[in-house]
């Protein structure tokens, strides 16, 4: 068994990027996601190591001594940070040339022979789900005998055939085992969760189709395929025994309440088991099942709104109706259930008056927290290649720009009607929009009143919010 390092690999100072992020950028409010995807394989792999330096703050010179130590490096990239990554894999390289580095992600699944001609120090990369690819290169199986990479042999990039999908999810093994060993939990924190809080994912794959999504169109695909309620429900039961502080589990499937009747039975073991959770939620929850997730210990729904025009849903084929969404909301707050409301600016369709349109709606649902995101057209989506044929791709020749120096999103996206300037623009009056109203400063005040932990947290977070407004106007 090759001696095996997994690394979140440094970048900007507060990106998170790899391993379990969605939007690979720094936050409006600094937050950092469990490294899960790394932490899979990592649990196949005999004493091997999983550091995430973003998360511990670590640079490339906390990073480098480390190459000697090991024969096999497996990096997790993105399509913002891979410029970044492959220079950190050329020092680890030049550190000890022996070391074999490999690349997972979605950026490298979709362009293995781009990202193999990037860079030298590149050995391999692997596509879809790695980690059983990941495992057999650490058990010592020549690269040839793999499937799911593509490698460099002397002067030749070879592509092997794909891995086929994993079907049977039980046989991946608990991802907290890991986290136990190598990860600092208070490192984790994200603004709409307790702190500290823990997430898994217990199945893969999404049934919508939203043309913009990265993980089910180059990833996980579009079927849900889950771990059984008893594999998961082990877990949880587990990592109350690991970690014993941990405040809320986040169960971050694409979308959990896919399989309605399979998220009532884990919600009811939980449920006896005294845990406090949250997911990733399509807003069409029947009541019924509602009341069932509520009195078993859900806590907070994160809803993809996305936006409230019906006729953009449609463009990016959301599969999801104005009314639904409204409907599912009041549900939510009659029962009680917190909303942290996800929204995008700049989707196909986009105009001054859809903007206003969905800063109304959002007022309207009311979520507790909400996210604004500018439409990013990462490689490997619908939308990617639509922008690109339409021309509304920014530095279209360079693949589309997602990030900015320092890690901050930038609108990859310009429309004739609408330009990037005008999107961009449009994230901080969203957030203005929404918080700075009487009812809203209200609500967020009588909270903190009552919760001394959180009057703190908030104060942070405030601060954080109001520098990351600042600087947009300054780029605006």
């Amino acid at each position: 068994m090759l001696k095996t390092l997994f690394l979140n690999p440094p970048s900007y100072e507060g990106f998170d990027g790899g391993a379990g992020s969605r939007y690979q950028a720094r936050r409006e409010i600094k937050s950092f996601w469990y490294p899960t995807w790394l932490a899979q394989p990592a649990a196949m792999v005999p004493g091997s190591r999983l550091v995430d330096a973003p998360a511990r703050g670590l640079s490339l010179d906390d990073v480098l001594p480390m190459a000697s130590d090991y024969e096999l490096a497996v990096l997790h990239t993105s399509s913002p940070s891979f410029p970044a990554d492959a220079k950190v894999a050329e020092a680890l390289k030049a550190r000890n040339p022996q070391l074999i580095v490999g690349f997972v992600g979605a950026h490298v699944a979709i362009l293995p022979e781009i990202s193999l001609k990037t860079s030298e120090a590149i050995d391999f990369v692997a596509g879809n789900e790695f980690e059983f690819t990941i495992k057999e290169i650490a058990e010592g199986k020549s690269f040839e005998e793999v499937d799911g990479i593509s490698y460099r042999d002397g002067d030749r990039l070879v592509h092997n055939r794909p891995r086929a999908i994993l079907e049977d999810m039980d046989q991946l093994p608990h991802v907290v085992d890991v986290y136990k060993r190598d990860l600092v939990t208070d490192d984790y924190f994200i603004g709409y969760l307790y702190h500290p809080y823990l997430s898994v994912y217990t199945g893969r794959g999404c049934k919508s189709r939203c043309t913009f999504c990265l993980w089910p169109q180059t990833i996980g695909g579009h079927r849900y395929r889950t771990r059984s309620v008893d594999h998961v429900v082990s877990e949880i039961a587990k990592a109350q025994e690991y970690f014993p502080h941990i405040k809320e589990y986040f169960f971050d499937d694409d979308t959990f309440t896919d399989d309605l009747p399979r998220a009532e039975a884990i919600a009811r073991r939980l449920g006896e088991m005294g845990v406090t959770w949250s997911c990733n939620a399509k807003a069409n929850v029947p009541y019924d099942t509602l009341k069932v997730l509520k009195d078993n210990g859900l806590r907070l729904f994160v809803v993809g709104y996305e936006t409230g025009n019906q006729q953009i849903l449609h463009n990016i084929k959301k599969g999801m109706r104005i009314d639904w969404a409204r409907r599912f909301s009041a549900d939510c707050h009659k029962l009680g259930i917190k909303i942290h409301g996800t929204f995008v600016l700049g989707l196909p369709g986009e105009t001054r008056d859809t903007i206003k349109e969905t800063m109304h709606f959002a007022k309207e649902v009311n979520p507790h927290t909400l996210q604004v995101s500018l439409a990013a057209a990462y490689p490997g989506t619908y939308l990617y290649d639509q922008a690109k044929q339409n021309g509304w791709l920014v530095d279209s020749d360079t693949g589309g720009q997602l990030v900015d120096g320092d890690g901050t999103q930038v609108s990859s996206i310009s429309y004739p009607h609408l330009t990037q300037d005008e999107i961009f623009q449009a994230v901080a009056d969203f957030y203005r929009e929404f918080y700075f109203r009487p009812r809203k400063m209200f609500d967020m005040t009588s909270e903190m009143v009552r919760d001394w932990e959180l009057l703190k947290r908030r104060l942070r977070e405030g601060g954080e919010f109001f520098r990351f407004l600042g600087t947009r106007q300054k780029s605006a």
